[in-house]
């Protein structure tokens, strides 16, 4: 697999007006829950995620295989774990990374 950004995850602290925000812009969500707010922009998930850190900002998301493998090597590389992985529906995964700078990134797979 090539690496592809898959979703961006944007934290957000009032989902209500910043839904509507995004509605202006991508049409009507895919996924309009409490928990999370999300649209398919041709091949990228654009999320709200009203839980998230909004001091952190937006963490773009990389597609890969194996979430487990991807996150040793980044971190073989010297990136840092915020979020250790987790499912968030069956069979996805996803966890946080910091590059050596704090920026965070993603992951999401299997």
């Amino acid at each position: 697999m090539s690496p592809t950004i898959a979703s961006v995850v944007i934290p957000v602290s009032d989902l209500a007006a910043t839904k509507a925000v995004y509605t202006t812009l991508y049409g009507t969500p895919h996924t309009d829950e409490s928990y999370y707010v999300g649209w398919a922009v041709g091949d990228v998930q654009i999320g709200l995620d009203p839980s998230g850190d909004i001091a952190a900002g937006p963490v773009a998301y990389t597609a890969v295989d194996d979430v487990d493998t991807a996150r040793s090597a980044a971190i073989d590389a010297g990136a840092t774990e915020r979020t250790a992985p987790r499912e968030v529906s069956p069979g996805t995964r996803i966890c946080v990374l910091e590059d050596p700078n704090g920026n965070p990134f993603g992951l999401i797979g299997k």
